[in-house]
């Protein structure tokens, strides 16, 4: 099986600005997405598509993914760009994508909130929110 291959923010957003069929997939919890916020991509006449990798507050892995991806649109055609805080989950969803079927897997690098900074604070050295790129709140 392939690597799933890093692609920084900004490339991701491009991709998917650029090819209609691409996806991208935020892989955190829903606290996540409530408390920390979402990418926003209605610039681009998209909605992210949340489906958590782990199960919050168990962290169990979700058992489900592949389907909640099916159900969700996404084809073996598609190139899907995964994302969570910081590239981690998202490159386990990837991988394991890959081995459900779908071969066009892309990890955010980073993810939405980047590594910690000096002072151990997300979000302002690396990752979606730090590139600049759109957010909202839930």
């Amino acid at each position: 099986m392939p690597a799933v291959p890093d692609v920084t923010p900004s490339e991701a957003f491009a991709a998917l600005q650029g090819d209609p069929g691409a996806v991208l997939v935020d892989v955190r919890t829903d606290a996540e997405w409530n408390f920390v916020g979402v990418p926003d991509l209605s610039a681009l006449g998209k909605q992210v598509v949340l489906i958590p990798w782990q199960v919050f507050p168990s962290m169990q892995v979700n058992d489900h993914f592949a389907e909640h991806l099916r159900r969700a649109g996404v084809t073996a055609e598609s190139n899907v760009y995964y994302i969570c805080r910081s590239g981690a989950r998202s490159l386990a969803a990837g991988q394991a994508a890959q081995m459900a079927g779908f071969p066009h897997a892309f990890n955010v690098r980073d993810g939405f909130e980047g590594p910690v900074d000096a002072e151990g604070h997300r979000g302002t050295v690396g990752g979606w929110k730090a590139e600049g790129l759109p957010w909202r709140q839930r």
